[in-house]
């Protein structure tokens, strides 16, 4: 199948997003515009070309930095949530669960219970105009500490929403080490919160063993590392913990896996470990999730049948209770069977 056929025929079966930082939906129009808001001018070739050039983790997290610098109000996440609208309504992604990183507006001075009372706002709005649904994981972030990482909790368990469902642990892996940050998702946990970390991204196999046995993760951030220890690869197969893999992202940072074929998520698919697949940053890996399977299918050989139980993984990995995922399976099933290309 080419892949213009591949992508039609994709854009049709409705699909969810579990590893999605919103920041990262921004379109270029948008950043422009916050930019020309921000500084009183137009942003120049040069500074587009600054910002979106970076070969490894850190480098993409300071451009992913300077972005949310843009950002001179709370109004200005309507932009955020406009755009993650539109970019979830093309990929028919009919459930997203994303990530919020609100530290860096914190030390602006944004105030937490306003960013949020917009959020809720806006979610409402993509549900009315698209029927998607859109929930969101604090991300705590590494980055700045675990001190940093417990008042960001604090904030979400002082300011409930019923569109914030738990945490997550995003940001400068090897300057983070998952097992510090136990304390808080400890009490996370205790709270009732779903929690997620990202992990086994820029750093071995050991962060995502820290992940599981420190702070009891439910989902694994990419996780591609697993691929270096059989112990964890045999761990994961058997408890079935899922990985969110973001292929374009792994590659354009660049730090295991240097091309798309040479990304372990076919190994570990094939040893029955838990996989789903999702975008990370589509604005700044210049991807979308129909992009990332055409990938999965045209250069790592994935089949047509293994794309759909990718799809399926992708809603059972979810936070959904067991009834609404089968009922989002049934219609992806639906879809499948209704618009698949005839032989």
């Amino acid at each position: 199948m080419k892949e213009i056929e591949f992508s039609s025929f994709l854009t049709k079966v409705p699909k969810s997003e579990i590893h999605l930082h919103i920041e990262a939906v921004l379109s270029l129009s948008s950043i422009k515009k916050l930019y020309e808001k921000r500084y009183g001018k137009n942003m120049s070739k040069e500074d587009e070309v600054a910002l979106f050039s970076y070969n490894n983790l850190n480098g993409f997290i300071n451009a992913f930095l300077v972005v949310q610098d843009l950002f001179s109000s709370v109004a200005d996440f309507k932009y955020v949530f406009d755009d993650l609208g539109k970019y979830l309504a093309k990929n028919n992604i009919v459930y997203c669960e994303a990530f919020f990183a609100p530290s860096a507006f914190l030390k602006k001075g944004f105030d937490y219970s306003e960013m949020i009372s917009l959020f809720s706002k806006k979610i409402a709005q993509i549900k009315e105009k698209y029927n998607i649904t859109v929930k969101l994981l604090l991300d705590v972030s590494r980055t700045f500490g675990c001190e940093n990482a417990m008042k960001n909790y604090e904030l979400l368990k002082q300011h409930p929403c019923n569109d914030i469902i738990g945490i997550g642990l995003g940001g400068a892996e090897q300057k983070g080490p998952a097992k510090e940050f136990g304390p808080v998702f400890t009490k996370a946990h205790k709270d009732g919160f779903h929690a997620v970390a990202h992990a086994g991204e820029d750093v071995g196999p050991e962060s995502i063993w820290d992940t599981i046995k420190v702070l009891h993760a439910e989902r694994i951030g990419h996780g591609i590392t697993s691929i270096q220890d059989e112990k964890l690869i045999a761990y994961l197969a058997e408890s079935q913990l899922p990985l969110e893999v973001c292929i374009t992202s792994n590659v354009f940072t660049k730090r295991f896996v240097k091309k798309v074929s040479e990304h372990p998520i076919r190994a570990l698919y094939d040893k029955n470990v838990f996989i789903t697949v999702n975008t990370d940053d589509p604005v700044f890996f210049k991807t979308t999730l129909i992009e990332e399977y055409w990938k999965c299918y045209s250069e790592l050989h994935f089949t047509l049948d293994e794309i759909k139980q990718l799809i399926a993984n992708g809603f059972n990995a979810t936070f959904l209770s067991d009834s609404q995922k089968k009922s989002y399976i049934k219609q992806m099933n639906a879809a499948w069977k209704e618009f698949m290309p005839k032989e």
